[in-house]
C-alpha cells in the first residue's frame, strides 16, 4: 500500500498560504500527516504544486498535477496512481494532523471484505470524502473522469462500488483557516 498526501491546493481559506507548510503546534501540518502515515504504508508521496523543494526535504517523492489550472484533489490522486507500484493508494489531505493509527488497515480490510475498489473514511457526523483508499485499477477510469472536465471527488466516488468505514470524529478534524491552527 502507498499513500498520497494532498498538498496541491491554492490555500484560499488560508489566505493563499500553502496549507501543508502552515505551523501547527510547532511543526508544519505535513509533518503531522507524515508521522501518522509512516507506520501504516510502504510508500508515501506528496502531491504539491508549489514549494516543491521544501516538500522534497521530507525525503518523499513530490508530484505536481499533470493537468493545468489547479483542477482539484483528484488530479493529485491521479498523479500518484500513475507513479506508485502498490495495489492500493491511501489518500489524505495535508490538513488533518490527527489521522487514526489504524486508518490504512481498517480501510483496506473493509474494501477487501466487501470486494470494492474504494473505502471512504467517516465519523459519526459525516463522510470524509478526502480520506479514502482506492485500488490502483481505478487509474484509467479516474483519468477518463478528469478528461471529461469533471472535478468533484464525491461525484467520482459515487461512480464506484464502495464502502464507508466509521472512525472517531476527532481523527478527521481538518485545519482549513488560520484560526483553526490556534484552536
Amino acid at each position: 500500500m502507498a499513500a498520497v498526501i494532498l498538498a496541491g491546493g491554492q490555500g484560499r481559506r488560508m489566505g493563499g498560504a500553502d496549507k501543508g507548510l502552515m505551523d501547527y503546534r510547532g511543526r508544519p501540518l505535513v509533518e503531522w500527516v507524515l508521522a501518522a502515515l509512516e507506520p501504516q504504508v510502504a510508500e508515501i508521496v506528496i502531491s504539491a504544486n508549489r514549494n516543491l523543494e521544501r516538500y522534497a526535504t521530507y525525503g518523499r517523492r513530490v508530484l505536481s498535477d499533470t493537468l493545468p489550472d489547479y483542477p482539484g484533489p483528484l488530479a493529485g490522486v491521479l498523479a500518484a496512481l500513475q507513479v506508485v507500484a502498490a495495489d492500493w493508494l491511501l489518500v489524505v489531505p495535508c490538513d488533518t494532523p490527527h489521522l487514526p493509527a489504524d486508518l490504512a488497515l481498517r480501510l483496506l480490510g473493509a474494501a477487501q471484505l466487501e470486494e470494492v475498489p474504494l473505502a471512504v473514511a467517516a465519523d459519526h457526523e459525516r463522510i470524509h470524502h478526502s480520506c479514502f483508499l482506492v485500488h490502483a485499477d481505478q487509474r484509467e477510469p479516474l483519468a477518463d473522469f478528469l478528461g471529461r472536465g469533471e472535478r468533484a471527488v464525491r461525484r467520482w466516488q459515487a461512480l464506484l462500488s464502495s464502502t464507508t468505514v466509521r472512525f472517531d470524529s476527532a481523527a478527521f478534524a481538518n485545519l482549513n483557516r488560520p484560526d483553526d491552527l490556534q484552536a
